[in-house]
């Protein structure tokens, strides 16, 4: 049995443009390949044009500013596409690709292919070393974040929030997971399957515990994408700020 971590291994993000991944849109995305030893095979980095503006907050996660967007970036369809047409030929070979908080990008992939009238595939096998860490050290206190799981496994970090740097961190965030705990060394798929009940278990668990003080709280439980669902009311095209008891998601890059 040859675990995922043993060989060939795809990382996609998509640097956070917004809060809600049901009303954000993409800008820059990054999807890399390696093979069983890390040594990278492929890199693909795109910049899309959103075709709104792009607010301060996300600009400064991500330092692409809308201007910067509009000059230099494609349209938003053929960024689509060509983030889908990479994922596909990984789903397809059965390469797993890792995506740290899958739920967040391939939810955004989704709405937006889904609003471009872009086909996007389903994605399987994911390998989500944010719902394996929690899964795996159940009781640790402090952020969960990427950049706090890096400095938690002594993994060096240097621009983090890029989509390009996040998807390296991933990688290495994932293989010393496995090579930390023996129950996630398995077949990708294998993983796929476990990391879907314990996704949906965190997230009742977390709704719980937010339901002490606040009684309309709602944590998604799909992963890694969530169902494609009207924006909650009053969010913006891009930020996706929801309204207080709307379904929460989360960036946590």
């Amino acid at each position: 049995m040859t675990s995922w971590h043993q060989g060939p291994r795809a990382a996609f993000d998509l640097a956070p443009p917004g809060r809600d991944p049901r009303t954000a849109r993409i800008v820059p995305a990054t999807v890399v390949l390696v093979d069983a030893d890390g040594a990278l095979l492929e890199h693909h980095e795109w910049l899309a044009d959103p075709g709104v503006v792009i607010p301060d907050e996300a600009a400064a996660i991500h330092g692409v500013v809308t201007e910067h967007a509009r000059s230099h970036g494609r349209p938003a369809v053929e960024v689509v596409d060509g983030v889908a047409a990479v994922l596909s030929r990984c789903f397809d070979a059965g390469v797993p690709v890792l995506a740290y908080n899958a739920r967040y990008d391939f939810t955004v992939l989704a709405r937006e292919g889904a609003r471009l009238g872009v086909s996007v595939p389903t994605p399987t096998p994911v390998i989500d070393p944010y719902i394996m860490d929690k899964q795996a050290d159940r009781y640790r206190k402090g952020k969960r974040t990427l950049t706090a799981l890096c400095e938690h496994y002594g993994i060096r970090f240097e621009n983090a929030h890029t989509s390009a740097a996040d998807v390296l961190a991933t990688l290495q965030v994932g293989l010393v997971l496995a090579e930390h705990y023996p129950f996630l060394r398995c077949p990708a798929i294998e993983l796929h399957a476990s990391l879907i009940g314990w996704a949906e278990r965190q997230s009742a668990s977390f709704e719980e515990y937010l339901r002490r003080t606040d009684p309309t709280a709602v944590i998604e439980r799909a992963w890694p994408v969530v169902g494609v669902v009207p924006p909650p009311t009053g969010a913006d095209t891009l930020t996706g700020s929801p309204q207080s008891g709307a379904t929460a998601i989360g960036v946590t890059s």
